[in-house]
């Protein structure tokens, strides 16, 4: 006896092979930290900007020139890159305050704290600097960290 040809539908539907879940590419750049509520007394004191800060990882394989990209918290202060070549699998801190650049920190050189570490908390965004397309960004609430990993 022939099963019936809606019996035979049925049954092979149910053994319908699921695609696994899409899981998002890991971006170009990525945000690795944020250190958002700097140690002590709020003085805006250099030390004190300097330890607020941003840090970025390049994860490919193929050093990433960041000239022009754009580091911005959500009330739009923006850091913008000069010219820094980020070499492949290598790490930039962005600190808020001032000081000399170099080969893995660059210096926002703002006299004021960037990363809000109200209990509303903050977003730190990175945009490619030739069309300002959103790379990557890390959000956070108010914490008993004064920092977050992304």
């Amino acid at each position: 006896m022939r099963p019936a040809p809606l019996l035979v539908s049925a049954t092979l539907a149910s053994f319908a092979v699921l695609s696994p879940p899409a899981y998002a590419a890991t971006p170009a750049v990525q945000i690795v930290k944020v250190y958002y509520d700097s140690p002590g007394k709020d003085t805006r004191s250099s030390s004190s900007l300097n330890a607020e800060y941003a840090s970025l990882k390049n994860t490919t394989g193929k050093a990433i020139q960041l000239e022009r990209w754009i580091l911005r918290d959500a009330s739009g202060h923006k850091y913008r890159f000069g010219s820094f070549l980020l070499k492949p699998g290598k790490t930039v801190t962005v600190r808020t305050g001032s000081g000399n650049d170099g080969p893995s920190t660059v210096y926002w050189g703002s006299g004021n704290y960037v990363w809000n570490n109200s209990p509303g908390g903050d977003t730190a965004g990175i945009y490619r600097g030739s069309d300002l397309k959103k790379i990557d960004t890390c959000s956070w609430g108010r914490s008993s960290k004064a920092y977050t990993t992304c």
